[in-house]
């Protein structure tokens, strides 16, 4: 074999790996972010996203509606809202997610809220922690369908005993757009495998 050919094998091989591994990763992503709506567990925690003008984004309302939903269904006893303040905001995301839960008639005592996290990592974290502390076992996770393998990923590295439920509904609606987040989320799975965050 020249020193010619076996370049372009060597270069196949090393350009071939990374693409299938991002295909798989992409495939994965797009699973994971099928309809669950039986899920059942002791609370639903609800993973952070952005707050517009101290209410949640329609992103974040999403799903803060579809963990209401699961409690009403009787799927969830708690809720469990996580996100902490980002600059320029005022309020914490777990406590708008509070707030819009409480103007929709969940009572105060089915919520619990950690309002310090800035990441996934973070949000599962702590919602750990108050699990912990209230004796709750089994979570069901909410987020958006392209969120949940990484959100699973995390949740098994804690140990959790969980199960995902994506919303409903999506942003991603269309070819660019989904194509763009499930690039995204493929940069940050493969990120947090490699470097833990």
């Amino acid at each position: 074999m020249t020193i010619k050919k076996r370049r372009v094998i060597l270069t196949s091989v090393g350009l071939g790996i990374p693409v299938l591994w991002c295909t798989g990763l992409a495939v994965a992503v797009s699973l994971a972010g099928a309809p669950n709506p039986s899920a059942r567990g002791d609370a639903a925690v609800v993973l952070g996203a952005a707050v517009w003008n101290d209410k949640p984004s329609p992103v974040f309302g999403a799903r803060i509606d579809h963990a209401i939903k699961l409690y009403r269904n009787g799927q969830v006893k708690k809720l469990i809202f996580t996100g902490g303040m980002s600059d320029g905001d005022s309020v914490s995301e777990a406590e708008a997610a509070r707030q819009y839960a409480l103007n929709r008639g969940i009572p105060g005592d089915a919520i619990l809220i950690e309002n310090r996290s800035k990441s996934t990592v973070e949000n599962l974290a702590n919602a750990q922690a108050i699990m912990q502390n209230t004796g709750l076992k089994t979570v069901v996770i909410i987020s958006d369908p392209y969120h949940l393998k990484r959100a699973g990923i995390i949740a098994g590295k804690l140990d959790l005993a969980f199960i995902c439920s994506p919303t409903e509904t999506s942003r991603y609606t269309g070819i660019f757009a989904k194509a763009g987040q499930l690039a995204r989320e493929t940069y940050f799975i493969s990120r947090f495998l490699l470097v833990g965050n």
